[in-house]
């Protein structure tokens, strides 16, 4: 049971953390190793991405991917979680705001950005998470962060609701999007749906109903769920291993390579298997080691 290595993508539902639903994965697969690449909120749903196993050593890279949500912001509020469960602090009319104002306003969040997040959030500040001293009502600033969001798209105009659709960075608040989109606009708004429908190359095509997992989980046909370890990356180049590639890497040593094909790479043996991550170097023309699996 412990020698699968692969990732599960599972739709989560509102109402859990994704802790949670990790859980419910460990519990149902009795694999230990099992961590998620992104945190969605419990009142968020869609994409979330599962390692298991040995897997969960590409974590540091599957959590850098893009992701893509289709957000639902409603206007004329503001809240202190920046979202629907907080306290809501200010109120404003929103029947001057168009559509066409909405759009301008959108666009000017597109392209590299500095973002501030959201005070209610797990970023942690001298080693306390910045939700806990936000509830004791401590006073602290967050600094902004360098964000890239890659297109903004106005899905449907219902005011005071609009839903859009973001592809942005990893490490994007969309909930500091809403609350500053709300600023420029000057009525405040903050966020009341979010789902995640891409995180990196997968999308709710490939992600799992929670339910349907657990009823796999029940009948012991979860293996047919499980993608690969080396799909986890796809959008990397790989690299063809002969035995004895496979052999030297294992062993720690560099197998010769060409230039051209990028600086990082997946080294897959003849089985189909991910041995190792590769990082390209130029002096030697070499592939060097960088995460080796067994």
């Amino acid at each position: 049971m412990n020698s699968i290595s692969g990732v599960l993508v599972v739709d989560k539902p509102v109402g859990l953390t994704s802790h949670d639903v990790v859980q419910i994965i460990r519990r149902g697969t009795f694999i230990r190793r099992a961590g998620h690449t992104g945190t969605l909120d419990p009142r968020a749903s869609g994409v979330l991405v599962v390692l298991l196993g040995p897997a969960v050593r590409l974590s540091e890279y599957v959590s850098a991917s893009d992701k893509r949500y289709q957000a639902v912001i409603q206007l004329g509020k503001t809240t202190d979680t920046y979202d629907a469960d907080g306290q809501v602090l200010t109120s404003n009319p929103v029947d001057n705001i168009t559509e066409a104002q909405f759009e301008e306003a959108l666009q000017q969040f597109v392209g590299e950005i500095e973002q501030v997040p959201p005070p209610y959030s797990a970023i942690k500040i001298k080693g306390r998470k910045a939700y806990e001293m936000a509830r004791n009502g401590e006073e602290f600033d967050l600094q902004p962060r360098k964000i890239n969001v890659y297109s903004l798209e106005l899905l449907e105009w219902a005011p005071p609701e609009a839903v859009i659709d973001v592809y942005c960075s990893s490490g994007t608040y969309i909930r500091s999007l809403a609350n500053d989109l709300g600023k420029v606009l000057g009525c405040g708004a903050h966020l009341v749906g979010l789902r995640r429908t891409k995180s990196g190359r997968f999308t709710l095509r490939d992600a799992v109903p929670l339910r349907k997992l657990r009823e796999a989980f029940d009948d012991g046909s979860w293996y047919q769920y499980v993608i690969p370890a080396a799909e986890a990356l796809s959008d990397w180049p790989s690299i063809a291993l002969t035995e004895a590639d496979v052999d030297a890497i294992r062993h720690g040593h560099r197998v010769s390579g060409e230039a051209g094909i990028g600086k990082m790479a997946r080294g897959i043996s003849e089985q189909g298997d991910l041995v190792a991550l590769l990082e390209f170097d130029p002096a030697s023309n070499e592939w060097q080691p960088k995460k080796v699996f067994n």
